[in-house]
C-alpha cells in the first residue's frame, strides 16, 4: 500500500499538488515521507511478522531438511534476492538515464512481484497445511 502511494505521489504529482499545497508542503516531500514511512514499516514487519513465519515454514521439516534449507535461504537466497533487486534498478537506470525515469518501470516490475509472491505464499500455505495434517495422523 506505501508502496503504491510512494509511485503514485512520484508518477502523478502534478495531481497530488493541491493537496500538498494545502498541507503545506509539495508531492515531492509527501512521497518522502511516505517512502520514509514505508521502510520503517517494512523493516517492522519484516522483523515482527516475515521472519517468524519464515521460521515456521520449516517446522514440518526433519532436522537434516532444517539445516540445509535454512542454509540455503540465508547463504544464497537473501543476497541473490538482494541483488537481484540492485541489478534491476541498475539496469533501469542505465537503461533510461535516471532514477526519475526508471520509476514507472519499477512500479510495473513491483507489481509483477507482488503477483508471484501472493502465489508463492498461497502454494506454501497449502503445502505447509498439507505436510502438518500428515504429521498429525
Amino acid at each position: 500500500v506505501t508502496g503504491m502511494a510512494f509511485y503514485a505521489l512520484t508518477l502523478f504529482a502534478p495531481f497530488f499538488a493541491p493537496i500538498a499545497a494545502s498541507l503545506g508542503t509539495t508531492p515531492l516531500m509527501l512521497a518522502v515521507l511516505v517512502g520514509a514511512a514505508q521502510n520503517i514499516l517494512s523493516k517492522s514487519a519484516k522483523y515482527s511478522l516475515f521472519d517468524p513465519c519464515k521460521e515456521m515454514a520449516y517446522i514440518p521439516l526433519d532436522q537434516d531438511s532444517k539445516t540445509k534449507g535454512k542454509a540455503a535461504v540465508d547463504v544464497v537466497g537473501n543476497p541473490l534476492g538482494k541483488s537481484g533487486g540492485a541489478l534491476i534498478q541498475q539496469f533501469l537506470i542505465f537503461g533510461v538515464g535516471s532514477l526519475a525515469a526508471a520509476t514507472p518501470w519499477l512500479a510495473g516490475i513491483l507489481a509483477v512481484l507482488l503477483t508471484f509472491w501472493f502465489k508463492a505464499v498461497n502454494s506454501l500455505s497449502v503445502q505447509f497445511d498439507e505436510a502438518m495434517a500428515a504429521e498429525e495422523s
